[in-house]
């Protein structure tokens, strides 16, 4: 399968939380003879399934996914590190003839794929990494993060205050070179002809989609989940276990708060969250095609991708 210029083709599928995007690429796969890879940062870990919502081992053996399951928590995969395994994977389901699928609500992931970013070369300070670590640790990540805030706003509009470890190697970065995060990552021509599909719905109905879900989790088995990885060993503090849902419920297992607590904690995050992802895909970008999550929204998006291939 080719793109008309000859650039490998590639459908990524955007949109905020708990939006449909599984569904979706899921049934596009089918459709159209292809294979999903995953954008979803929290996607990677094994054993951190209910919180991530991660598809079904039955939908993973119906159509191959990609970059799920292969770390473990206390594993730290750069953004490099998927770029690089995200363009291997693409090449590999394009030489065998298949499309393939970019999925995801994580940006950063997005955008570092699709817009050929090259990270900063800058090699890691485990000295001055410490430091930051143990200035977290002392005034918490938020501290941190405001930290970065004055240091490098953009940098810091684009980092999960929740991520700490991107937000010490953003720090790490502007303190080594004296010079802003955010104006050293360079970007190459794009080897894919992309096509873009965004999916939305209204923010009550998703809200209320994101308030499902999380009932739905605990109902699964979340907090179980969370005290079998802690069980295994895993320390609460692993930057894994920033992930939506996790520290929640890390705080009742040490009886910080109770369940009901931990379930409003986490909508309210969530809903915070779905406003950042609002900032990496924006209603106004000329490159993502925008589509209400309707009855047939399944047929046009699959018209609308046909027709650019």
């Amino acid at each position: 399968m080719s793109s008309p210029d000859q650039r490998i083709p590639l459908v990524v599928i955007v949109g905020p939380t708990a939006v449909g995007k599984t569904e979706l690429s899921q049934e596009l796969a089918r459709h159209m003879d292809g294979e999903i890879i995953s954008a979803d940062s929290r996607l990677f870990y094994r054993g951190m399934n209910i919180g991530t919502a991660k598809p079904m081992p039955e939908e993973r053996a119906s159509i191959p996914h990609h970059l799920i399951d292969i770390a473990d928590p206390d594993q730290t995969l750069s953004l490099a590190w998927f770029q690089q395994a995200a363009s291997e994977a693409i090449a590999d389901i394009h030489r065998r003839g298949c499309l393939p699928l970019l999925v995801g609500g994580t940006g950063q992931y997005i955008r570092a794929v699709t817009h050929g970013w090259d990270p900063p070369p800058q090699p890691p300070d485990t000295r001055l990494r410490d430091v930051l670590d143990k200035l977290a640790s002392q005034h918490g990540k938020d501290w941190l993060h405001e930290k970065l805030g004055r240091l490098d706003p953009t940098a810091a509009q684009n980092i999960d205050p929740r991520n700490l470890r991107r937000t010490v190697r953003a720090l790490e970065v502007i303190l080594s070179t004296g010079r802003r995060f955010s104006e050293q990552r360079r970007q190459q021509e794009s080897q894919y002809h992309a096509i873009t599909v965004g999916l939305n719905r209204p923010r009550p109905e998703l809200y209320a989609r994101v308030d499902e879900r999380i009932d739905a989790m605990f109902a699964a088995g979340l907090l179980e989940e969370v005290r079998s990885l802690l069980e295994m060993g895993y320390s609460p503090e692993l930057p894994a276990f920033s992930a939506i849902g996790y520290r929640e419920c890390i705080a009742v297992l040490f009886n910080q708060y109770d369940i009901e607590e931990a379930k409003i904690r986490i909508k309210r995050a969530t809903r915070v969250f779905v406003r950042r992802q609002a900032n990496w895909f924006k209603a106004d970008d000329p490159n993502i095609a925008w589509f209400q999550v309707e009855a047939n929204t399944l047929d046009r998006v699959e018209e609308y991708i046909r027709s650019r291939l």
